[in-house]
């Protein structure tokens, strides 16, 4: 049993290995014999871009290619190919062909590396075969140069908005679709190429402006690619020779036009000059000439569905496609870029945008920055307003008692203050101060943020809004002073008894002890004034006792002694004159 089980796990390994290496071993090749080369040594001609515009016509002034506005006909299916069998002017030929008219070049139109991503950095090759089944591409045709030698890709590639190599400024002819869906034809300066402002999606190198704006453009295109020699012979006999030919144009819809014949070189096919007629009399407006020859290979849904030129190896009775380069790809619809920008989904090939959003590649705000205004940004949502503003386009203020983001706090300011819209700070009248203006001016105080003085006599307060003297205190205010008055009067009074160095306090008297003296000293007062009123009548009265009186009547003209004697025998009266200081009075 477990032998058995040993041979069956040999099997599956050497099944495992087989399977692969049958799948990816084509028993024919291409013997690449059929070579249309338009130059001996190198690719390109070697003189500037500059060279090419002073070459040009002045009716082109110093643009050097033509830009035309790609179709979008997104209901429509991406292409559509025909089959055709033509005579050549001038011979008895017949050409086998096919034409290919996609509808949505930006959407459903890539060029892609052989292989897939990478295959040109490696130096490799594939088939149009190979390349369009890994790519799921509907149509698809053999597009940019190539080094026979090392494989290289030659020319400018850009595929689906990845710049895989440029030229470096060789002035070959150019076929690329801008971001913004714009077809590009014709001659590129190097700073064109690598410009990001609306940047290449798609890009490829040909040789060979074919078209332009209509017109055969043949000529002046030997000038501007110059004339060097290949396998096929110098540049002239590269653009002379019949063999089978790839181009790609566009018509004035905007439609892009993929072209190709089958045909061997000096053979049967087309020469440049019949391409170019061909194209012009099916209303294709400008077009450039891609790699021709045994390279010239048409696939349809994975199936090869030209005549190739090159014999297959080891049998030359067959003919077999071409490992090429560059392929053009028509494929189901994609959206450019796949994710939408981040603000879509791919629907279809279409991107369908999310709330806000817009264009082909939803990477656009349907609110554009002027519709804000300066106090607002654009967002997916519409207007985002700084603090303090509101409205559709962040045009209004906030309202009276409120402020911040939305408009959405409401102020605290209070006695009538205002509030700042964007930070909430309270703007206080003149009186008021504090962070909700709930205070008032401090006395001698008084206007905007209190920072004025009063000037009333005695120091006396003022109104805290005007500043006025003539000012009735608040109620409040009044129990205030009473109660800071009598603070300070207790302090003061503390102060001096500290003052006085300490010595013991001496006890106040009572208000009754005021009264008991008070009342004493008016008692004695009023007894004195009784005693002198008694004195007083005392003296008034009659006495018993003439001799013995307080007071002598003497009259004035006996002071002198000339008066006249005094009846009845009275005092005789001496004849010495009276004193001021004499006096019978003995109190």
């Amino acid at each position: 049993m477990a032998a058995a089980l040993g041979k069956y796990r040999c099997v599956c390994l050497l099944l495992w290995l087989f399977i692969p290496l049958s799948r990816t071993k084509n028993p024919r090749a291409s013997m690449d014999d059929d070579l249309l080369l338009p130059y001996d040594h190198g690719h390109g001609p070697s003189h500037s871009h500059r060279y090419v515009r002073s070459c040009q016509s002045v009716l082109h002034g110093n643009t050097t290619y033509e830009s035309w506005p790609a179709s979008n006909h997104s209901v429509q299916p991406p292409a559509e190919s025909s089959v055709f069998v033509t005579d050549t002017t001038g011979s008895s030929r017949w050409v086998y062909g096919h034409m290919t008219v996609v509808h949505d070049p930006l959407s459903t139109l890539s060029v892609l590396e052989p292989g897939g991503p990478g295959g040109c950095g490696m130096n490799h090759r594939a088939t149009v075969e190979e390349t369009a089944a890994a790519a799921g591409c509907l149509v698809a045709q053999n597009a940019g140069f190539f080094n026979t030698n090392h494989n290289w890709c030659l020319g400018n590639v850009v595929s689906d908005g990845r710049m895989v190599q440029d030229s470096g400024g060789i002035q070959n002819a150019q076929f690329g679709i801008r971001r913004d869906g714009t077809l590009v034809f014709g001659y590129l300066s190097q700073e064109e190429v690598l410009d990001q402002s609306n940047p290449f999606v798609q890009l490829v190198s040909g040789v060979v402006w074919l078209l332009r704006n209509g017109e055969v453009y043949i000529n002046q295109s030997l000038t501007a690619e110059c004339d060097k020699t290949q396998e096929t012979g110098v540049f002239r006999t590269f653009v002379d020779v019949s063999s089978a030919r790839t181009a790609v144009g566009h018509d004035e819809q905007g439609r892009l036009i993929l072209f190709h014949i089958d045909g061997k070189t000096n053979e049967r096919g087309m020469n440049l000059w019949e391409v170019a007629d061909f194209l012009k009399k099916n209303g294709v407006i400008n077009a450039i000439n891609l790699d021709g020859g045994g390279s010239s290979t048409f696939v349809v849904g994975g199936s090869l569905s030209s005549y190739p030129s090159d014999q297959c190896k080891p049998d030359g009775r067959w003919r077999c496609a071409r490992r090429v380069s560059t392929i053009l790809c028509v494929h189901p619809r994609r959206c450019q870029p796949e994710n939408c920008s981040g603000h879509g989904d791919c629907v279809d090939g279409l991107c369908r945008c999310h709330q806000g959003w817009q264009g082909a590649a939803c990477a656009s705000l349907r609110c554009q920055p002027p519709h804000c205004g300066p106090h607002g940004v654009c967002s997916a949502s519409g207007c985002v307003c700084d603090a303090g503003w509101r409205g559709d386009n962040c045009s209004q203020e906030c309202l009276v008692g409120f402020y911040g983001d939305g408009c959405r706090q409401s102020c605290v300011c209070v006695n009538g203050g205002s509030c700042d819209a964007v930070h909430g700070r309270c703007d206080c009248p003149p009186g008021f101060y504090g962070d909700a203006c709930e205070q008032v001016c401090p006395l001698g105080f008084f206007g905007p943020s209190c920072a004025q003085e009063c000037h009333c006599d005695d120091l006396c307060p003022c109104d805290p809004q005007t500043g006025s003297c003539n000012v009735t205190l608040q109620e409040d205010t009044n129990v205030t002073l009473h109660r800071a008055g009598h603070c300070l009067a207790k302090q003061m009074f503390r102060s001096w008894q500290e003052a006085d160095g300490g010595h013991p306090k001496q006890p106040h008297l009572s208000e009754q002890t005021w009264a008991v003296i008070v009342f004493t000293l008016a008692s004695l007062l009023c007894l004195s004034l009784l005693l002198h009123s008694l004195r007083a009548h005392h003296t008034s009265l009659p006495t018993p006792f003439p001799q013995r009186q307080d007071y002598s009547y003497v009259p004035l003209n006996n002071i002198s002694g000339t008066g006249p004697p005094a009846a009845g025998g009275g005092i005789k009266w001496g004849t010495r004159r009276f004193r001021l200081d004499d006096s019978d009075s003995q109190d």
